[in-house]
């Protein structure tokens, strides 16, 4: 390496030679003062031929996720990138994901008064009602923006937001290919006490108040019928804190939008979503509200599932983490429309109290259900060619239900190693709108019953144990609804802070299909130190629905070895 800049060097004239010696040293010296930051994770699957279960061996026997991201910040100058490698990708993963190579990168500058952005961002304004960028990598889903976004910050309290570029649809051969649209959004935000800190001082209310505008460009290709080429999404947010109460709201209209999820009807569509709630030591409760009608917004209007989604519908029910209850039977939001509610309450008792116990108990209640809206024709001529279909209303519902969930838990400290929580979920599900199972028609209702407990047996070893019952109603005719009963048992040690080892069992004891009766076991170790995290596990994995936030792909099943490797630096 020295006799190569050696004999550059001596070619080049004196200035010219000085001149790359002093931006050698000034690049070298910028990026040796500034900040790296980044992190490591990769997954590897080896999978086997299980017929039982249906599970198929892929042609490479191995398959491999690997991400890294390296982010640096010098003052105010700001860079990052992602490096993405999918060979090939494991199961459930789009097809569209194959290869190594960039699939994130940005440059920026930010002070306190403006954030600048070229490149790769997520944003977010409001609820994402209007516009939501994000990556769930558990899900397989990253809709980042490519382009550039300004944030401005006029003065203390007012921030205002605008970016513009092109979402990302799919990773092939190694690049980014993104979506046929082009995204264009303002949206701002006002803290009223922060920009009045005098005058409203003594004033008990916190008040915010937020504004959106989005809109989208795609060429009409469509030889039938003339389709708008910008479609706008606008509206307003306010967020009010009065000492422990909290209320905010949110509302969106989006213009005519005809798509492949709509059936290309001209029709408006609408999103709001309301939230009230209380909290203080020892006692919380919350309501929210949401109406939804034709709010599939996409940057590409032939689109599906879960692509080129410009904007993101909140799910309104609880995130459930035990294995029956969060795998079996989640719920998807539905965009072309539903009437949500969400009732959650929590309450602990006194420590010392005859009903608390020693070391109090605590109680839970979650309940949330969610509607088709009504769709009114009555007024609307079916026949002439404007193809507005009906008309909704905010929070009109019908009496078709789509999802309900009902659910309460105890969870008690008997003593100080052991604690013990008693939870209980009624759980229904309309198979025809949330497609979950092949196997099942119309609405499945399921009862889940789960124990856990967990035994400390010293400062460092711990024991964590559940028992999950789930029991699905038969239909009127008799026969058994989808796949019958279920059943889970799961163990799990901990060695603080470094290793753990657990095993689960899933079995489908109640199947109607006696050969179906499957056992789903998979046992896990691990070994955490610091920031570094190593995982190892065997087993089957039974196909179906993985969600989060309301948002699911499916995933086939399998049987193998998935090893893990996640590093922060």
């Amino acid at each position: 390496m020295k006799k190569f800049y050696t004999k550059k060097l001596k070619n080049l004239p004196l200035n010219k030679t000085v001149f790359s010696l002093i931006t050698g040293l000034g690049i070298s010296t910028f990026w040796s003062q500034g900040n790296f930051t980044g992190n490591i994770e990769s997954t590897f699957q080896y999978l086997n031929n299980d017929p039982i279960i249906n599970a198929l061996q892929p042609p490479t026997k191995g398959l491999v996720n690997s991400y890294m991201n390296v982010f640096y910040t010098h003052g105010g100058f700001k860079a990052g990138m992602r490096v993405e490698s999918y060979l090939p990708r494991i199961q459930g993963y789009p097809n569209r994901f194959d290869g190594t190579g960039l699939g994130y990168r940005y440059v920026g500058y930010s002070n306190n008064k403006v954030d600048v952005t070229l490149g790769h961002f997520y944003e977010q304004f409001g609820n994402g009602l209007a516009l939501r960028t994000y990556e769930d990598r558990a899900l397989g889903y990253d809709n980042v923006l490519d382009g550039a976004r300004i944030i401005f910050k006029p003065f203390s309290g007012l921030q205002i937001k605008g970016v513009y570029g092109k979402q990302r649809l799919s990773f092939t051969e190694g690049r980014v290919v993104n979506s046929e649209g082009i995204v264009r959004a303002l949206d701002g935000e006002f803290h009223v006490n922060e920009t009045f800190k005098k005058r409203l001082a003594t004033f008990p209310v916190d008040v915010i108040l937020g504004a959106s505008f989005v809109s989208k460009y795609q060429k009409d290709d469509d030889d039938a019928l003339i389709l708008p080429e910008n479609v706008g999404a606008y509206g307003g947010r306010v967020k009010l804190q009065y000492k422990n109460f909290t209320l905010d709201g949110e509302y969106i209209q989006k213009e005519q939008d005809p798509s492949l999820d709509n059936g290309k009807i001209y029709n408006f569509g609408h999103a709001a979503v309301a939230n009230f709630g209380y909290s203080k030591k020892g006692l919380g409760f919350s309501f929210s509200a949401k109406s939804v009608d034709n709010m599939s917004y996409r940057s590409d209007r032939n689109k599906e599932l879960q692509d080129a989604f410009i904007n993101f519908l909140p799910a309104l029910n609880k995130t459930h983490t035990y294995n029956l209850v969060a795998t079996l039977y989640p719920y998807a939001t539905q965009p072309l429309g539903e009437v949500a509610y969400q009732a959650d309450f929590i309450y602990t008792l006194k420590k010392g109290s005859k009903l608390g116990g020693k070391y109090g108990t605590t109680l839970g209640i979650n309940a949330s259900t969610t509607y088709r809206p009504v769709q009114h024709t009555s007024g609307i001529n079916l026949s002439d060619s404007s193809r507005v279909m009906y008309e909704t209303r905010l929070f009109d519902k019908s009496d078709s239900l789509y999802w309900r969930d009902i659910n309460f838990s105890i969870t008690r400290k008997l003593n100080k190693k052991l604690l013990l929580i008693l939870s209980y979920f009624n759980i229904t599900i309309n198979n025809d709108v949330a497609k979950v199972s092949n196997d099942a028609t119309g609405i499945i209702s399921s009862h889940i019953g789960v124990v856990e407990a967990s035994y400390k047996i010293n400062a460092k070893h711990n024991v964590r144990m559940e028992l999950q019952g789930m029991f699905v109603n038969k239909l009127p005719n008799g026969n058994i609804n989808d796949k019958g009963n279920w059943a889970t048992a799961l163990i799990e040690y901990t060695v603080a802070p470094s290793y753990f080892i657990s095993f689960i069992n899933q079995y489908n004891y109640g199947n109607p299909d006696v050969d179906k009766r499957v056992n789903y076991p998979n046992i896990t170790c691990g070994y955490i130190h610091e920031s570094t995290r190593v995982m190892l596990s065997y087993g089957r994995q039974r196909a179906g629905l993985f969600c989060v936030g309301g948002v699911c792909r499916f995933v086939p099943a399998n049987n193998g070895l998935t090893l893990s490797f996640t590093q922060s630096f």
